[in-house]
């Protein structure tokens, strides 16, 4: 087997298939060694500003088991992603397929949720906007929403730099719990004919 451990990590990957690689991020399918720093990404509040509460242990467990079910149907999902100089998995970027009721599902989304200590750096973006040609050329999907709540300017800045349109706004069932998070914009990209 070979296996790879980078200088100053504690992180050694072993014969890793990235579906996409960029010029500093490879984005793969999910092991359950992510499921570990995944955890500790969901339980970080400044990570989960967004959203109604931080996730438990087994609801990331529960996640990373879709992510790789997901991916074996249908060749995408939020992809684990490392940041390859340094060998480190730093979150996910990826396609998902949304069906929770909304007039603008079903659909699929393009997402993100990185560690801290990858923000500022374009990660987001670069690997945004890899996943948006591969959804759109290879897969050849019709159109990729991305969404986030309005309050979330980080998110909608990297919609914006990857070219996507503003569709326009919604009320996200899941945000219920935390009306402040609601109305959620959502952003669009179409295939070109």
């Amino acid at each position: 087997m070979l296996c790879t451990k980078w200088a100053g990590s504690t992180v050694v990957i072993c014969n890793t298939m990235y579906v996409i690689q960029t010029e500093r991020l490879g984005l793969r399918n999910w092991t359950t060694e992510d499921i570990a720093p995944m955890t500790a990404i969901n339980q970080d509040e400044t990570v989960m500003e967004y959203f109604p509460r931080l996730n438990t242990p087994e609801e990331t467990q529960d996640f990373v088991l879709r992510m790789q079910k997901q991916f074996a149907d249908h060749r995408y999902c939020y992809f684990a992603v490392d940041r390859l100089d340094r060998g480190e998995f730093i979150g996910f970027i990826g396609l998902m397929d949304q069906n929770f009721e909304s007039e603008i599902t079903p659909c699929v989304d393009i997402g993100w949720r990185l560690t801290p200590t990858a923000w500022g750096q374009g990660f987001a973006t670069e690997g945004a906007r890899a996943c948006l040609d591969y959804g759109l050329n290879d897969l050849q999907l019709s159109e990729v929403i991305a969404m986030a709540p309005s309050p979330n300017l980080k998110s909608q800045r990297v919609m914006i730099k990857l070219g996507m349109e503003k569709g326009g706004y919604f009320e996200h069932p899941m945000l219920t719990p935390a009306p402040h998070l609601n109305p959620c914009v959502w952003y669009f990209s179409k295939r070109k004919a």
